[in-house]
């Protein structure tokens, strides 16, 4: 775990390997802005999520962010769940209470509003690559707005498709592509969802959910074809702020 000056009012980010993240840079950043001298924002990187209980008893917290890969594996050790973290089941904000710990999902919030500016009315159909803890908020938000979605994953699993069954029918019919895999991530900046590429036109709409790089070889491929592409900044930047709210309200 990284060493950072324990203040009065901590708070963090719980993952694993997670030194590249958006987040303590972010907090700290906003901390430094606010003038909040008594705050700090630590990376708590756990090996495993058996480890969490330890890491909560020796560390007095204010509130805590979830990524990779504990999403939804830190929900058995949280006393109760926001309705909206509930519905999605997964959690990527956690608020330290009188009567325990509270999950809740912030992801939701930032993709929906990040998403909204560039829906048109052809956009009725998704495809959401990979179906770990983030793809269940990107699925709430799809569900919320009325717009068909289907998980694209490697192995095979009832209602869903496999990247090898991706054909010019389904790429035409399903406009808006959303990356929820960690394919592209810096440093692998080559690599990208196996997609049939040459389907994709000016009806398209690939969303990352990465921000580092700014441009995935996933998003330049669209680009290519005329695509609209948008990447995950906004949506972290957003998902932080409401988390920030959950946080400071009683």
């Amino acid at each position: 775990m990284e060493k950072t000056e324990k203040k009065e009012n901590r708070f963090g980010l719980l993952g694993r390997n997670i030194s590249y993240s958006f987040s303590q840079g972010y907090f700290s950043q906003k901390f430094e802005d606010l003038g909040l001298e008594n705050h700090s924002y630590e990376n708590f990187d756990i090996p495993s999520i058996s480890e969490f209980e330890k890491l909560i008893s020796q560390n007095d917290l204010k509130g805590l962010n979830v990524t990779i890969p504990y999403k939804e594996e830190v929900l058995s050790y949280l006393t109760g769940l926001d309705a909206k973290a509930e519905k999605i089941g997964a959690v990527n904000t956690i608020k330290f209470t009188k009567e325990g710990l509270i999950g809740y999902n912030t992801d939701a919030y930032g993709f929906q509003k990040s998403l909204e500016p560039f829906l048109k009315q052809h956009h009725t159909k998704a495809l959401i690559l990979g179906t770990g803890g983030a793809s269940k908020a990107i699925r709430f938000v799809l569900e919320q707005l009325g717009i068909e979605h289907s998980y694209v994953s490697r192995t095979k699993k009832e209602n869903q498709y496999t990247y090898d069954e991706l054909d010019k029918e389904i790429m035409e019919n399903h406009t808006i592509i959303v990356n929820c895999t960690p394919l592209g991530t810096h440093p692998n900046v080559d690599d990208k969802p196996a997609l049939p590429y040459q389907y994709l036109d000016e009806n398209h709409l690939l969303f990352d959910l990465i921000y580092n790089p700014e441009k995935t070889a996933f998003l330049v491929e669209g680009e290519i074809k005329g695509t609209q592409i948008k990447n995950g900044l906004e949506m972290l930047q957003l998902q932080a702020e409401k988390a920030w709210e959950i946080w400071n309200t009683p």
